[in-house]
């Protein structure tokens, strides 16, 4: 959070830099495509549960095409989310910050409801996908983690794929499974890299938590809106995790520009 590039990229999403982790998720999926070669105009992204995030307006703010989704919208009123403000009405509700000169992101975002345990079939051939916070919520570990495994297929070679979640810091082995949000543990994270690199995908994982005095302290609720990196969720600690994955094969629109 005390990097240049994530202050300049919470100046991209209008957002005054802060110590919470949602904030970091954005900043990070950001920071991992610029990395990795996927901000390039002329690209195609897949998003995720995009709920009101930020990202598809800034997305196409950079010239690339877009492919945004969330949950129906009576399945999202009956897990919460439309009450809580996290849910994608509409495509336009997706430019709410005004990123993305409304010409230009009417021609470049589509916008579709659709559950992340089911994806469309035809959603095929992306540059990246990426879900912030989203994947926890499916029910189950194993059903977060065969979606980052189904993500790939939507990708071309060399595509890039990004998802943030919840990641229990304190126990390697207790944790909150078969609920509507589930924790996942560094074994987790461990197995499907295992399974992802044995199909010839590439993985990054970083389990680094942190020793600063922001990393060593728990919130609890009521959260608060700032100081919030590491968390209480019934027993456990927990703070969120990104995963980085590159699918097989060579991108030559990625090789293009130098990824």
């Amino acid at each position: 959070m005390n990097d240049p590039a994530y202050l300049r990229w919470c100046e991209a999403m209008h957002e005054q830099p802060s110590t919470h982790r949602k904030q970091w998720e954005f900043c990070y999926i950001l920071q991992a495509l610029a990395t990795h070669g996927g901000m390039t105009p002329g690209m195609r992204g897949l998003g995720f549960g995009v709920g009101d995030e930020p990202l598809t307006g800034l997305f196409a703010s950079r010239g690339i095409e877009i492919v945004a989704t969330d949950l129906d919208l009576q399945s999202a009123a009956e897990q919460g989310w439309v009450d809580t403000d996290q849910h994608a009405r509409n495509k336009e509700a997706l430019n709410g910050r005004g990123l993305c000169e409304p010409a230009a992101f009417d021609r470049l975002v589509q916008f579709r409801f659709m559950d992340m345990t089911a994806i469309d079939e035809d959603l095929r051939d992306f540059d990246f996908c990426w879900s912030a916070c989203a994947l926890e919520h499916l029910g189950s570990i194993g059903q977060g983690l065969r979606f980052i495994e189904d993500s790939l297929e939507c990708l071309k070679p060399g595509g890039v794929a990004v998802h943030t979640t919840e990641y229990n810091c304190g126990s390697d082995i207790e944790t909150l499974d078969n609920a509507s949000t589930v924790l996942f543990r560094k074994r987790d994270f461990i197995r499907l890299a295992r399974r992802l690199r044995r199909r010839g995908h590439d993985v990054v994982l970083n389990f680094d938590t942190g020793d600063q005095p922001l990393d060593l302290h728990i919130d609890v609720p009521p959260y608060s809106q700032d100081k919030h990196l590491k968390l209480q969720i019934a027993q456990w600690v927990t703070t969120s995790f990104g995963m980085i994955v590159r699918k097989r094969g060579r991108n030559p629109l990625a090789s293009k520009f130098g990824a």
